[in-house]
């Protein structure tokens, strides 16, 4: 009995799960993980010659603070398993990580895409709030001003209270 190739293990991985994917190209799986403040991480796993490269969109460049935003980035990558954050040549924000092939088992799969739900949309409020700020108080405004629900803004709600008057 031979054993699986990883691509293989990928694919029967991921047929028997309950997750949306596709083989877009010859050992390149595209998966969709779904979140509860990103609502979905796009994934892609693509086997190549002695590893399983990793790479997620998490955010676009920050509006702005990009500073403390790639900061924060950084000191997070310190706690984290297989993939790391990182940035392309627009400053827009990945998960990005390389997985030896002879690694790569259904356990393996499962925390690594574990891995990628959880760093993705645990950080997204976060990178939001930092990079963001000025264009979530602007759309809440705008909600408020042309009665618009303000619901799926509800986690940044602290963002749109008015500062205090230097005169209060």
């Amino acid at each position: 009995m031979s054993v699986p190739s990883a691509e293989e293990t990928i694919r029967a991985f991921l047929a028997d799960s309950d997750l949306p994917w596709e083989a877009s190209a010859p050992g390149t799986f595209v998966v969709t993980l779904p979140g509860q403040n990103k609502l979905r991480t796009t994934v892609a796993l693509t086997v190549g010659d002695h590893a399983v490269t990793v790479n997620a969109f998490v955010a676009r460049h920050p509006d702005e603070n990009d500073e403390a935003v790639f900061r924060w980035l950084l000191e997070r990558n310190r706690r984290m398993y297989a993939v790391a954050f990182a940035v392309d040549h627009l400053g827009d924000i990945y998960l990005v990580g390389r997985v030896p092939l002879s690694s790569i088992t259904d356990d393996e799969l499962d925390r690594l895409l574990g891995s990628v739900l959880e760093y993705a949309d645990g950080s997204f409020n976060t990178i939001l709030e930092l990079g963001f700020a000025s264009a979530i108080r602007r759309e809440w405004q705008w909600r408020i001003d042309r009665g618009e629900s303000t619901a799926n803004l509800a986690a940044f709600a602290h963002l749109a209270e008015a500062p205090p008057s230097l005169g209060d």
